[in-house]
């Protein structure tokens, strides 16, 4: 069965999806989480997409399944890790291990993007390591991507827990190839990858010393946030900058939908928005403005701030212009001056397939839209939700699965008293700082949070533009964490002058 995906061009850095209307009349548009939006959201600062050398390439001989001992659970998979060792001091000197924990996609795109490492590494003297999520890039079980996503049987072994057990396995196999036992380890990630950073924290405690979760929405669970936090956020992004955008894009959908009504409306949509290909629906043009202001919203980073370039083309489109001639503008302003513009549809990605089984399977994040926002009202069905979900696999969802294992509700109560060594980094301007942790827990379980934040800003590579309040935030959460390395140092040598 095919899965209905979001009319997206190819730039964006996440996908969004929508339930078959054969199962019901609502649609989900759920943002796909990811760190990486930079070089996606028209920003003039690319990241090079040229791999420096000193990247070096390792496999590890996996464990298909760390919790059961059934005889195929012992069946092994190449799980790709990558290690930069210019920077480290070396195990003579306990130097520390910095670890970036993958999320949902290749490597390759994390290596140069995540600044947070190896701006930092010759501060810390680190080895910076690298470790690929499992049924992602080159870490594929069964031999190869087909045999691995084939069906419920094979997609079984994909989950989040088997995620974190995997990068425990591999950091505890470094500390030893390398004698690093003593070095400290630090794990780090954004969005989801965030999300498996405090996790990973707390379950591997034995492991990593301390993590840096970045724009973790890890209580975007169940009822613990309100369903509609993530576009209220992106509509009081809009609306900061422009009441008069906020409103033209509110006014819009009705619009889009009446004139696609009409028996030469698609022709008129699709020669105001300059589509390369003729729009078979409204809904085409709907899904992928939706997007787009989702993302432009998530990925508000400097200099460019992508929803002060939308707003500025709509507020900017010329005396007399209806609505829809104002909202083109805006698209024609984000992506720049092009012979025409491609609304879609696009081929799947390995991400898209490989995060719609996550959504389905344990990562139910229920998203709605209300009144209020500049979106039209839509709420999360769960029921639905996991009908679809049955339908394509075979298998239930788990919605309540995430807060089971790992917890979040009443969170500051219960994690205030064993939780410790994490830094939840959030920028308010990020929809999903609204599922994220955003006060302080614990004297070691920190929230750091910048009002002009964007999503997983902190840890992208810093450039000479960056404001200031940005500088600020990386540099609070570095000291944080060399706090807890010198701890550690003391603690250390007292355990050996006891022993």
């Amino acid at each position: 069965m095919s899965f209905p995906m979001f009319s997206s061009s190819p730039w964006l850095p996440f996908i969004l999806f929508i339930l078959s209307n054969c199962v019901t009349a609502t649609q989900y548009r759920i943002p796909r989480l990811s760190p990486i939006g930079r070089t996606f959201l028209h920003n003039a600062e690319a990241i090079p997409s040229s791999i420096s050398d000193d990247f070096k390439t390792f496999y590890y001989n996996q464990t298909l399944d760390h919790f059961n001992y059934r005889p195929e659970s012992y069946t092994c998979f190449p799980h790709r890790y990558i290690i930069n060792f210019k920077y480290w001091g070396g195990a003579n000197s306990s130097a520390p291990i910095l670890a970036y924990l993958g999320a949902e996609g290749p490597l390759e795109g994390d290596l140069n993007a995540i600044g947070f490492m190896t701006d930092n590494a010759a501060r810390f003297d680190a080895l910076l390591v690298y470790i690929e999520h499992r049924y992602y890039g080159k870490s594929m079980p069964f031999g190869s991507r087909e045999e691995a996503l084939k069906n419920a049987s094979t997609l079984g072994y994909f989950s989040s827990a088997q995620a974190i057990a995997d990068y425990a396995a591999v950091l505890i196999h470094l500390k030893q190839k390398y004698h690093a036992k003593d070095s400290p380890v630090i794990v780090l990630g954004g969005s989801y990858g965030g999300m498996l950073a405090a996790w990973f924290r707390l379950k591997y405690p034995h492991v990593a010393l301390g993590a840096l979760a970045s724009s973790a929405p890890i209580l975007y669970f169940e009822d613990i946030t309100p369903h509609n936090g993530y576009y209220s956020i992106a509509t009081k992004d809009f609306r900061e900058v422009s009441e008069t955008c906020y409103e033209t894009i509110r006014d819009s959908w009705s619009k889009i939908e009446i004139i696609g009504s009409k028996p030469n409306g698609l022709s008129i949509l699709s020669k105001e928005f300059k589509t390369c290909s003729p729009l078979n629906s409204s809904s085409q043009l709907e899904d992928y403005l939706w997007s787009m202001y989702a993302g432009a919203a998530q990925y508000n980073h400097p200099p460019r701030y992508p929803v002060t370039r939308i707003c500025g083309g709509i507020d900017g489109a010329s005396p007399g212009s209806g609505i829809i001639s104002k909202v083109a503008a805006g698209v024609f302003a984000y992506k720049g001056n092009l012979s025409c513009y491609n609304i879609g549809p696009r081929s799947e990605t390995e991400t898209d397939v490989g995060w719609r089984w996550q959504r389905c399977s344990e990562m139910v994040m229920p998203l709605s839209t209300t009144n209020d926002t500049m979106f039209p009202p839509i709420t999360f069905d769960l029921k639905s939700f996991v009908d679809y979900c049955y339908q394509l696999y075979g298998v239930s969802s788990r919605p309540h699965w995430v807060t089971t294992y790992y917890g979040g509700n009443d969170i500051k109560l219960i994690l205030q008293r064993f939780g410790s060594n994490i830094i939840f980094s959030n920028g308010l301007r990020d929809p999903y700082s609204s599922g994220g942790v955003l006060q302080n827990l614990s004297d070691s379980l920190l929230a750091v949070h910048t009002p002009k934040g964007s999503h997983c800003l902190d840890i992208l590579r810093a450039n000479e533009t960056d404001p200031q309040w940005l500088v600020k935030q990386r540099e609070t959460e570095v000291r944080i964490i060399e706090g807890w390395i010198s701890k550690y140092y003391a603690d250390l040598e007292k355990s050996k002058k006891i022993n």
